[in-house]
């Protein structure tokens, strides 16, 4: 498998296109459009599958090949789709294994995406048979760069044959049927089961007060996509062993596991459509989740849209400047593509209105083919001096998609606890104060951080506390918080008190857990001052009542029956220090409470003394490097000090001494 810096060239600057929705006349303007821009690659055919096998024995290459040898000829790669997100209708109605059974029961007519049932053995045929094809045909092409499989993957499926499928999943997984209700706790309300046919799918008229099988469904669910992801990839590295592949992903998408499907992937690539004003903490999140699952290694920005979207509440215009500095974030958080969704704004149907290169209108003239065309010709200029570079962060959060399905099944102890939120909440503190931060897996290697923040860490898996004990015993600084350490991979509870496995680690016994409305707060407050801190500060959502068990209390509650009882820990273990926050600080307090922890461990911006609203981001090249990308998310200009070494802007070229001046919405590049 290869490695992201030795990949590409160049940055990838492209679109999706869709030649096969417009007529051959429009091919060649296309060329010279992209080249306008400064596209180099174009993904294609995404959505294609009709068009190229309009009958299950007609085959229709030839309009393929023509669009990919204009696209080469005007020195434009390809990044080739196996056109499976979109399965034709004549395959629906030939063979009806393949259309979804909602959670409803009902099974779905032809239409719309992620339409085909991951179990079906005629998708799987049929999908295989294409890519095949596809791969023997274009695989020696020179134009063609990296394989794109499928296309946004989703979509749950409740058929008979995906229930068959899910019992053989837990035959494999428990070995018996026993093994099965005991890890599912399922003498609760008498609902053990006496035979594997008795299993069900969790429709919304069967089962659902066994979190434990909804759980293991998700699990399955996301395996079943993913087998259909490794199928077809399976064929592409037979036939194309050195052409790398992908499937874009979808950022905080709850129902397929990305750390695993990770793992399958030559590089990952994920596709942004953050809101208008969309916090810049909130954004960089999402690049730093994609980027920690292949623990640090460069993605791919798949998409994004260079104006507006069509499918949210309110589909804002990008103001002039926001795609190119949104842009620059997504590189500085470790992209090496910058693509967009889509080329030319289709006629009809239900994408006509989100945004595109070419608009409607259909010339170069328009404000979003100018900035499209102005970021190409910069990213050009770069050649390949940003790509490959990691980001070099000391701290990390822990996120895992099972922990996540885990908290949010949960009857109790608050239909308010989120997990996304909680970990943007500690994201945001870390992003505020400048820190670099990493997104990664609690099975992922930790040995490069001194700081490891896991919120909400209900979940506790297999040897994982076992992990943490050890990396926080030889030196590190670990910090978790209210509702952790409850429940095991299968959600049965951990007896002995919370925090369960990581209570030992942590010195304290949580008793109780309190749930307050959200027009309810307490406060928490530090008798004694730590870093900043000092006084009361309010808390909301969820207080651990908990007693010290060798932890030293740093701060207590302020009300309710159990004010003056611990509210913030920490333990001294080994040689390092495990922190507990049993309730939600409010945003002040958490980014005090940081402040201290990064300044114990020499842990510091990449500049000092930065103004609000900017981001700065430094990546290292395999070269060993630094590059420092500067963001300025105000729509006011502002001065930037710089130590005194002497900075390139990659992006001016000009020498920058002393300080730099970024314009609203403005970003730079800087190399010493």
């Amino acid at each position: 498998m290869k490695t992201p810096n030795t990949i590409f060239s160049q940055i990838l600057h492209g679109a999706d296109y869709n030649p096969e929705q417009w007529p051959e006349a429009i091919w060649d303007e296309d060329v010279r459009l992209m080249q306008k821009a400064s596209v180099n690659i174009a993904t294609l055919p995404v959505f294609g599958w009709v068009s190229l096998q309009p009958a299950e024995d007609v085959w229709t290459f030839d309009w393929l090949d023509t669009v990919i040898d204009k696209l080469w000829a005007g020195g434009i790669s390809v990044c080739l789709a196996t056109a499976t997100a979109s399965q034709p209708a004549w395959l629906d109605a030939k063979y009806p294994d393949v259309p979804t059974t909602g959670r409803d029961g009902v099974k779905r007519k032809h239409g719309n995406r992620h339409s085909f049932c991951p179990n079906s053995p005629n998708f799987r045929r049929l999908s295989t048979q294409l890519v095949r094809r596809l791969a023997e045909r274009y695989g020696e092409h020179p134009a063609l760069q990296i394989w794109h499989v499928g296309n946004e993957y989703g979509g749950t499926c409740y058929c008979d044959q995906c229930g068959a499928a899910f019992r053989h999943w837990l035959e494999h997984r428990y070995g018996s049927l026993e093994e099965v209700n005991r890890r599912w706790y399922t003498a609760f309300w008498g609902h053990t089961f006496t035979e594997w046919s008795q299993i069900e799918t969790p429709t919304d008229n069967g089962e659902g007060s066994l979190q434990a099988l909804r759980i293991d469904y998700d699990r399955f669910q996301s395996d079943s996509l993913l087998n259909c992801f490794k199928a077809e990839a399976d064929v592409l590295r037979q036939i194309t062993p050195n052409v790398p592949i992908t499937t874009n992903l979808m950022g905080t998408f709850k129902t397929l596991d990305y750390c695993k499907w990770a793992a399958e992937l030559d590089i990952v690539s994920w596709d942004s459509y953050p809101i208008k004003d969309a916090p810049a903490a909130d954004m960089a999140f999402q690049h730093a989740l994609m980027r920690g699952l292949k623990e640090g290694q460069p993605f791919l920005l798949m998409e994004q849209t260079p104006s507006q979207q069509n499918w949210q509440a309110h589909n804002a215009l990008k103001r002039p400047g926001i795609m190119r500095l949104w842009s620059y974030q997504a590189m500085a958080h470790g992209a090496d593509a910058i693509m967009y969704f889509q080329w030319r704004r289709g006629r009809g149907a239900t994408e006509k209105y989100h945004g595109a290169i070419v608009e409607h209108e259909g010339t170069d003239k328009p404000r979003v083919f100018q900035e499209v065309a102005a970021l190409g010709r910069e990213l050009k200029s770069l050649g390949a001096r940003t790509l490959g570079g990691r980001v070099p962060a000391r701290a990390a959060i822990l996120f895992d998609w099972e922990n996540w399905w885990a908290v949010e099944y949960s009857s109790g102890p608050s239909i308010d606890l989120k997990y996304v939120p909680q970990c943007q909440e500690y994201f945001r503190a870390l992003h505020g104060l400048h820190i670099p931060t990493d997104i990664v897996s609690p099975e992922a290697d930790l040995s490069g951080y001194d700081l490891i923040i896991a919120p909400v860490l209900t979940m506790i898996k297999p040897d994982i506390a076992e992990k943490l004990e050890a990396w926080t015993q030889a030196g590190g600084t670990f910090v978790t918080t209210f509702f952790s350490g409850i429940v095991d991979e299968t959600d049965r509870v951990y007896l002995g008190g919370y925090p369960g496995p990581l209570r030992r680690m942590l010195g304290i016994w949580a008793e109780e857990i309190d749930a307050l409305t959200p027009q309810q707060s307490n406060s928490v407050v530090f008798e004694t001052k730590f870093g900043e801190l000092a006084g009361a500060y309010s808390c909301r959502l969820l207080c651990d009542l908990i007693h010290a068990e060798g932890a030293a209390v740093l701060a207590t509650y302020g009300s309710d029956f159990y004010a003056g009882t611990p509210a913030v820990t920490v333990n001294s273990f080994g040689q390092g220090q495990a922190y507990y926050l049993a309730t939600a600080l409010n945003s002040e307090a958490l980014s005090g409470f940081f402040a201290k922890l990064c300044a114990d461990k020499a842990i510091v911006p990449p500049l000092p003394n930065l103004p609000d609203g900017v981001e700065v981001v430094p990546r290292v090249s395999p070269s060993g490097e630094t590059l420092l990308y500067l963001l300025n998310h105000t729509d006011q200009s502002v001065e930037i000090p710089l130590p005194r070494d002497t900075f390139q802007d990659l992006l001016t070229g000009q020498s920058r001494l002393g300080e730099v001046t970024l314009a609203k919405y403005g970003a730079a590049i800087l190399a010493e």
